[in-house]
Parts: structure tokens; sequence; C-alpha cells
């Protein structure tokens, strides 16, 4: 399947965001066992979660979030293992992720990357800031160059018919979130 043959998406109903979640507690906590139950924290109360939808499934996720005015978070990012082939799920989540944040008023956007994808980000125009330790597993505080990802209009609350103030598209999504 080629990247074009996926779809990359905020994940906004109901089951989009149970599938999400449900490809993350596959990834992150029974495949990589960087958690014991459950990777919930903090963050997914204030992330969009965003997927890579193939064939009708959810096979990527990762989500973003503002932890300041104009900085971003994108984080959990992950491919169903029968999806691995050749990074464009990944590619695409990124580019999706860190351009829906870039449009939303980001000035910064920043993740933390396990080691082994350090030179794949890189590759996508990222830059290492810091080596860390996160859960026992060796990671890189990273930066994209937002020149290589430019803001995508118009927004996916436009395209669904959602007024808001074209100035706080974030608490638009939030709003929107909570009537669908």
């Amino acid at each position: 399947m080629s990247q074009s043959s996926y779809l990359f998406k905020l994940a906004i109903t109901p089951e989009e965001r149970e599938a999400y979640f449900q490809l993350r507690r596959a990834i992150f906590v029974e495949e990589q066992q960087l958690f014991s139950t459950h990777d919930l924290d903090e963050f997914d109360e204030i992330a969009y979660p965003i997927i890579a939808v193939g064939r009708g499934a959810v096979v990527g996720v990762v989500r973003i979030y503002q932890v300041e005015p104009g900085v971003w978070y994108g984080g959990r990012l992950g491919t169903h293992p029968e999806h691995r082939r050749g990074w464009q799920i990944g590619k695409g989540l990124i580019y999706k992720a860190v351009t829906t944040a870039h449009a939303w008023g980001c000035h910064q956007f920043l993740a933390t990357v396990q080691q082994q994808n350090v030179r794949f980000f890189q590759r996508l125009h990222w830059q290492s800031l810091e080596e860390l330790t996160i859960r026992g597993c060796p990671h890189h505080l990273m930066q994209a160059d937002l020149d290589y990802y430019p803001p995508v209009g118009p927004s996916v609350l436009e395209s669904a018919g959602v007024a808001h103030p074209a100035t706080d598209r974030v608490a638009a999504f939030q709003a929107a979130k909570s009537v669908i």
C-alpha cells in the first residue's frame, strides 16, 4: 500500500478514538512493554489524536498537544506491526501532526523520540536537542524544522462545516469534540 493509499486525519468519531487507543495499547503496553496496563497520561486530556486509516482500519497513531501558546508536542507515534514496511505511515502521521499544529499557531514543535527512530526523524528535517531516558528507554528530545511543514488549510473544522473563530482553532476543535 502506498502512502497515498492511507488517509491521515484527526480521530473524531467515538469509533476512531476507540481504535486509536486500542492500537496505542497494543504498541506501547503489549508489544514494547513500556507500561504495565495502559499508556494513558495527563496529556491525553488535552491531546488531539491523529490516525492513519488503510483499508478501513486504523493502522497508525500519533497525538499532538499544546503545552503553552505556540509550543506543541507530538507523541505516542506508532504503526500496526503488519504495516511497518517502508516508513510511509510514520512519515504521513508526522507530516499530518506537524502541519496541523502549524496551522493552529505552532511556532515550535517537539517530540521525545525513541533512540532507534532518531535517524528517521533527522531525514524528515528534525534536530536532536537533548538525549533523555524515559521509562528506562533511551530517547531524544527533537524539534521539527517548521520550514518543511507548512500550515495546511482549510482546517479540518472548516471542511466539516464547524463554525469557529479564526484565531482559536484549538478551542473550536475542543468544542466540536464535545458534540460529536
